[in-house]
């Protein structure tokens, strides 16, 4: 490993394109940092488009700790036709022409909003049995998929489009999926539907306004800047107490011991509760992660050097 890939340390957020997988957008990013250990966190369809947080480095110890239960979308929904996928690159498996209004659309999302039971698709990345269930679909086979509970914190209508489309913005938990949303409001409005276009806007504290293009991260590449795009670690932990280490505690520190709670002092006023994480800085770098126990801090996630 070379030295410029061991600095690589902190997250990106990539504005992913239509038309690549998550899996392959980290392939090219892993190919413009030589290498780097690289992860998503969280996959995007490949038709779909947006916020793609990446974590680099050591960073992608931290995907535990990351405040990302709130994402939002823009999605289309095109009515008249349902999808084996829920998407618009499925195969159409029933159709009608009592297309809905306006008023008729925003009167049924109210149903869809708050804490509601979701089933997912069987096109999806959700495992059972060991395999993926896009592959059983593929293969022919269902599954018996429970229903998961989930949230949606607001649903708002964004106007009709062509060819009997209508936008919406959906903000919600994560494990939330938007096309059976468009799916099953389809099946409410009694007009058979399917998701035409999706657009991550935001996830956790990445946004669509700071994302960043593939071929901005080639030219930062080219120019020798492409660290100078990496949010560092702390960035997605500011929800988490922050603490520096107290004179003396340094060898204590680097060697992985335990630590009095009683001899640290959370700068950001957040209390530490028993068998919740947190960040341990030294020398002026987040170093660690620490989790209480009792009245001592376990090291959990090491960032050092």
């Amino acid at each position: 490993m070379s030295v410029e890939q061991k600095q690589y340390c902190g997250f990106l957020n990539v504005l992913k394109p239509p038309g690549m997988s998550s899996a392959q957008v980290v392939g090219y990013v892993r190919w413009l940092m030589d290498g780097a250990k690289i992860g998503h966190g969280g996959t995007l369809d490949p038709e779909a488009a947006g916020v793609l947080p990446l974590m680099v480095g050591k960073a992608a110890r931290l995907f535990d700790y990351m405040q990302d239960k709130e994402k939002a979308y823009v999605t289309e929904v095109a009515f008249g036709t349902a999808t084996d996928t829920q998407d618009a690159q499925g195969t159409v498996i029933n159709s009608g022409n009592r297309y809905p209004d306006e008023k008729q659309i925003c009167d049924a999302l109210a149903a869809f909003t708050g804490t509601v039971l979701q089933q997912p698709p069987m096109y999806s990345a959700l495992k059972q049995n060991g395999k993926r269930l896009y592959q059983l679909a593929r293969s022919g086979q269902t599954a018996e998929v429970p229903k998961r509970e989930v949230v949606v914190h607001s649903l708002q209508f964004g106007g009709m489009t062509e060819d009997h489309g209508a936008l919406l913005t959906v903000r919600c938990s994560k494990g939330f999926y938007v096309r059976t949303l468009c799916h099953d409001l389809g099946a409410a409005l009694d007009c058979p539907a399917h998701m035409r276009f999706l657009l991550r806007i935001q996830s956790g504290v990445f946004t669509l306004s700071t994302a960043v293009t593939l071929e901005k991260l080639r030219e930062a590449k080219e120019a020798g800047r492409l660290e100078n795009l990496l949010l560092p670690p702390e960035a997605v932990l500011e929800h988490l107490p922050h603490a520096d280490t107290p004179p003396g505690f340094a060898d204590a520190v680097r060697n992985g011991g335990r630590l009095p709670i009683s001899a640290f002092q959370a700068r950001n006023g957040k209390e530490v509760e028993d068998g919740k994480p947190l960040c341990l800085w030294l020398d002026g770098k987040l170093c660690a992660v620490m989790r209480r126990e009792g009245n001592q801090l376990k090291p959990h996630t090491w960032l050092g050097e």
